[in-house]
């Protein structure tokens, strides 16, 4: 054996005992919270005093993270021409907490005075069971100004 190839195989060694301790004595990489599939979002809200106008569309997505705390959503609000003033929306989480959506932008499309997109990964700290979204149009009618809100159906967290 050449002094050469000995001290390649004791490189060798050296960095294979080096690499055993650093697997054995440092810390594995934290998991990470895993998004379960997209959940479609449509909410229409049409003018109840018989006129038919429609005032406001939010679509987009919302998903659950498995580890039941974390939600996330991207949105678009369209303001249609027959609302005064712009819609808004909110996210009820477990039926009573009201979050406020995170405006992200603004953008145009056929039949919308505006579109407003709304977009965030939300860790609300506690169990988030389900969502629901409520939309709050205005608008003139014959009987004067109004208001109403639509609600989503529920989108459960798959996860628990």
């Amino acid at each position: 054996m050449t002094e050469r190839s000995w001290g390649r195989r004791l490189t060798t060694s050296i960095a294979l005992a080096i690499t055993a301790l650093a697997v054995t004595f440092l810390p594995a990489t934290p998991a990470h919270a895993t998004y379960g599939a997209d959940q479609p979002v449509y909410v229409q809200v049409i003018a109840n005093d018989g006129s038919g106008m429609q005032l406001a569309r939010l679509e987009g997505t919302v998903a659950f993270d498995d580890s039941n705390t974390k939600y996330r959503y991207s949105l678009s609000l369209c303001w249609q021409s027959g609302a005064y003033p712009q819609p808004s929306f909110l996210i009820i989480v477990n039926g009573s907490a009201t979050n406020y959506p995170v405006w992200t932008g603004s953008t145009s499309a056929t039949g919308c005075q505006q579109v407003a997109l709304y977009s965030a990964e939300v860790n609300v700290g506690s169990a988030v069971y389900n969502l629901r979204f409520d939309v709050t149009a205005g608008w003139f009618s014959s009987s004067g100004y109004r208001t109403r809100t639509k609600s989503s159906g529920t989108y459960d967290n798959p996860f628990n």
